[in-house]
């Protein structure tokens, strides 16, 4: 197998610091480090659209939950800042992808929802995008893809335990 970076980084901290465990760097840099390469690749039929990752998300979250949500609950589901899901809605709001409602009680509270032309983009793009994903995988067998993926899911619900309230 060929190595990777990160091993390479191990293997000199052990010379400059030979009996401090790495361990944590080996998953954590690793983590990082497939995060940041997947970013930049992840993302090609979204910016063909003419869309962010962040874009692509709210739109998501609007077709998968598929009823009127605040830009509180979207920001809550995406795991975005207030303030960038107010700008982001702005962007897709002016692009004719997403609606706006007022509360009628509450002016200070908006309704958002996908336009028809929204909900066109997301049914036709989720689909490439997944596909475009899956390439990205390929070489990962189905077997190991799903003790990779059931093992993240231990660690990102270990981590929301620790970190979550941090996060709020």
């Amino acid at each position: 197998m060929t190595e990777d970076i990160v091993a390479g980084v191990l293997r000199q901290w052990q010379q400059v610091h030979p009996g401090l465990d790495t361990g944590p760097m080996a998953v954590i840099g690793r983590l990082n480090r497939c995060s940041a390469l997947l970013q930049q690749a992840a993302d090609a039929p979204l910016r063909r659209e003419g869309l962010t990752r962040p874009e692509f998300d709210i739109l998501g979250t609007l077709r998968r939950m598929d009823r009127e949500l605040t830009p509180g609950r979207i920001a809550r589901e995406t795991f975005a800042s207030g303030a960038a899901v107010t700008k982001r809605v702005r962007q897709l709001e002016t692009r004719g992808l997403l609606a706006r409602r007022p509360d009628e009680r509450d002016r200070r509270v908006s309704h958002l929802s996908l336009t028809d032309e929204g909900r066109a983009v997301i049914d036709r793009l989720l689909p490439e995008q997944l596909r475009y994903e899956a390439g990205l995988l390929e070489g990962i067998d189905g077997r190991r893809r799903t003790e990779l993926s059931e093992g993240l899911a231990e660690l990102l619900v270990l981590l929301e335990g620790r970190l979550g309230s941090l996060l709020d």
